[in-house]
């Protein structure tokens, strides 16, 4: 039996690791550290206070900033519902509809939009409903983030499936149930973690994207990111630091709890 060799023990991966860890999270962990400094220099440190995020929430650009973060939440919460039902349809289709022409072909599609540039998705997307006249504004970013959001909401939930033996449904049908009731009797219950995991995973995508929905916003229209892109090119305040770093900290709780949901998942398999 080939012996498994431990990695961490190469010569030069423990001081790469920590290259690595530095270039990813040191400028996070800055933003973060600075967004509670008294001064409203960015490179000054006065002393630790809460007036910047006091500042978000009633300073003069609040009502801006609320107003970018109902749209950000609401159509991140209605683009991840949406996509989530739709990739639990795709995950079932795929797992568990056997072999069908065009499966390979059907696969691929749902995960072209991760492989694709994110920018090439963008001019794509605002050339289609320019085609189609769809006017720019909240519905077009609304529909831009769940076609962009199904992917990230398949992984997990074909994940789960996978792994649920079809035995519980023969089971259930064995019992005189009906397709329907062993799919939302038995199934769902058990898939349950991956759609939970996957519907964080697009609200956290949804939430935090910025290059497709810059695109299609039109006029008049932000959300977080782009109200953030907006205030950064007027010059970086400290308010700015602050919006980020609750940013940051949801995103965090979100996928944390996705991992979670993941984890047991995978114990109850």
């Amino acid at each position: 039996m080939r012996k498994v060799q431990d990695i961490r023990r190469y010569q030069g991966f423990f001081s790469m690791t920590l290259l690595c860890m530095l270039l990813l999270y040191g400028p996070l962990i800055i933003v973060m550290i600075y967004s509670f400094n008294d001064s409203p220099s960015i490179i000054r440190w006065e002393g630790f206070s809460l007036r910047w995020y006091y500042e978000v929430f009633f300073g003069l650009e609040a009502p801006k900033f609320k107003k970018a973060a109902f749209n950000s939440f609401s159509i991140a919460i209605m683009a991840a519902t949406t996509a989530t039902i739709i990739a639990v349809a795709a995950a079932v289709g795929m797992i568990r509809g056997g072999q069908f022409r065009a499966k390979t072909a059907s696969f691929a599609l749902l995960s072209l939009p991760l492989m694709v540039p994110e920018i090439v998705t963008a001019v794509a997307t605002l050339i289609f409903f320019s085609t189609i006249g769809f006017v720019a504004g909240y519905a077009t970013i609304l529909v831009a983030h769940i076609v962009f959001c199904i992917p990230f909401a398949y992984l997990p939930i074909a994940a789960r499936l996978e792994n649920i033996s079809s035995i519980y449904e023969e089971a259930a049908m064995d019992l005189y149930a009906s397709r329907a009731q062993a799919f939302f009797r038995v199934l769902m219950p058990l898939m349950l973690p991956g759609i939970i995991s996957g519907f964080l995973l697009a609200f956290v995508i949804s939430l935090d994207d910025f290059i497709i929905t810059n695109f299609v916003k039109g006029a008049g229209v932000e959300t977080l990111p782009t109200a953030i892109f907006g205030a950064v090119k007027q010059g970086i305040k400290p308010d700015i630091m602050a919006i980020s770093s609750l940013l940051l900290f949801l995103s965090i709780v979100f996928v944390t709890f996705s991992w979670f949901a993941s984890r047991i998942g995978m114990k109850h398999s």
